[in-house]
């Protein structure tokens, strides 16, 4: 099949070249013609050079050929030796994370704070803008030329040769200096409430995943120990001593486990891959599992001192302030617009039949209408924004600490209904249930009704502690402050 498919090529390109070699040959007869005494030494010399032609063609496309037929041959075998280690790859482990871990990942490589960094890099070039000064002017003028450009009066023109440099004066540079200053420190605490708010995101997806983690191997368990169920109760409905109903109806309920199990097999999975997400970076080659768990830690807060902590450490409150000082340094910017600046500019004049001359000539605008009254009105309408956001802000971090508060407490009161000792009282009713269903003093429908109650409270027991972690992210957020151990 490879001889099938070069030789076809191989026969156009001798053709073409032979033929090159014919019109080569028929150039040469035709000046022949016009030099008859060099007729026989360029007619030899014609056909010498194209056997010469011919010859080096047909070794280029026998090689070809060859190196054509060697690539067809060994190109299924590199595929095949890629294929075989694409193959025998053995998967790379996942990477076990705790919550640290998963924080510092986050913050190294996550593509939301990446963008967010990008603003913080654009308001630092700005800051090169604003120290720049304005570059000199270079011009050159010819004076003195007639319309016709003849005769001797084209001897009598002149030339003119100017450099200026704009003065700014009202300090305009130091003052948009100090705005791009102004302006980065806010990109910079915009940046930082991004990030305060998306490493908070973030803990709450890894506790997400801790709580699904926590009720799979719940779901398990209870798994595990209905099949022991059911095996020991198809030994006692063989033997006789129950009747085929019961077992009947423990069948059935397997079912309601089994799909307990699923659910929280989707639960955990999503959970575990909006984790990833979360992280950032090659989304195909984070493969990772939590490792972690959800214990309640005992905290006691004051209402003030979390409400002093959001005043200081707020980074959206701590934007606005830098907002207002940016709008207040911008003001000062646009009323030293309004003072026009100087242009200074020395120079030659050139006469070519005479005497050179020196010339300096100052310029400034006269700042009869425009004197940046717009811009100036539009800084001050954005300060007077500034102010009022910051007054926005104050209430709003005001309000988060005290809706956080209230629900840290509510929610760690409810962890303590839990601490009583319920966790021990189902525990202890399932086992005893199942003993005295080995002993023939209770029924299958009692064991049910008890793996059922430690199913459902262990579960909300789970919740109950995502719930305080939850709200005691939420008094982080609020506060802007880590407050757990």
């Amino acid at each position: 099949m490879i001889q099938r498919e070069t030789r076809p090529i191989s026969i156009i390109k001798l053709i073409t070249i032979t033929s090159i070699a014919f019109i080569l040959n028929e150039v040469f007869r035709r000046r022949t013609v016009l030099n008859r005494r060099r007729h026989q030494q360029e007619l030899r010399f014609s056909y010498l050079a194209s056997v010469f032609i011919l010859a080096i063609a047909s070794q280029s496309i026998l090689a070809q050929e060859k190196s054509s037929d060697r690539s067809q041959m060994t190109d299924p075998k590199i595929a095949a030796r890629l294929d075989v280690r694409t193959q025998t790859s053995a998967p790379s482990p996942k990477r076990s994370i705790t919550i640290s871990d998963a924080v510092a990942i986050f913050l190294r490589q996550n593509l939301q704070l990446v963008a967010a960094r990008y603003d913080v890099d654009t308001a630092e070039a700005e800051k090169l803008t604003a120290r720049l000064r304005p570059n000199p002017q270079l011009s050159i003028a010819l004076s003195g030329a007639p319309l016709n450009l003849s005769g001797p009066v084209f001897r009598e023109q002149t030339y003119d040769y100017t450099i200026s440099q704009t003065i700014e004066l009202g300090g305009k540079r130091s003052k948009r200096i100090n705005v791009a200053n102004a302006n980065a420190d806010v990109a910079r605490g915009q940046f930082e409430m991004v990030a305060w708010q998306l490493t908070n995101d973030l803990k709450r997806k890894f506790y997400t995943v801790v709580l699904n983690q926590s009720l799979l191997n719940l779901a398990k368990e209870n798994q595990a120990t209905f099949a022991e169920i059911v095996k020991h109760t198809t030994e006692l409905s063989n033997a006789g001593e129950i009747s085929g109903l019961d077992l009947e109806r423990l069948e059935v309920e397997k079912l309601k486990f089994d799909t307990d199990v699923a659910n929280a097999e989707r639960d955990y999975e999503v959970a575990l891959r909006d984790l990833r997400f979360a992280l950032g970076g090659d989304y195909q080659t984070m493969d990772i599992e939590v490792t972690g768990s959800i214990d309640y830690e005992p905290y006691q807060f004051s209402y003030a001192d979390l409400r002093d902590r959001a005043l200081d450490a707020r980074p959206d409150l701590k934007a606005a302030g830098l907002s207002e000082r940016a709008a207040e340094a911008n003001i000062r910017l646009q009323n030293a617009q309004r003072i026009p600046d100087l242009n200074l500019g020395p120079g030659i004049e050139q006469v070519p039949a005479g005497t050179s001359t020196f010339l300096f000539g100052v310029g400034i605008a006269l700042p009869t209408s425009d004197r940046n009254q717009g811009e100036r009105a539009k800084a001050l309408i954005e300060k007077q924004k500034a102010q009022n956001q910051e007054r926005l802000i104050t209430n709003q971090v005001l309000s988060d600490v005290d809706k956080a508060f209230v629900a840290f407490e509510i929610q760690r009161r409810r962890v303590d209904l839990y601490r009583t000792g319920v966790i021990t009282k189902v525990n202890n009713i399932q086992n005893l249930t199942e003993f005295s269903l080995k002993a023939g003093e209770s029924s299958v429908l009692d064991l049910l009704d008890a793996i059922r109650t430690r199913r459902d409270t262990l579960a909300s027991f789970y919740q109950t502690l995502f719930d305080y972690e939850s709200s005691l992210l939420d008094l982080e957020l609020a506060t802007a402050t880590p407050l757990q151990k």
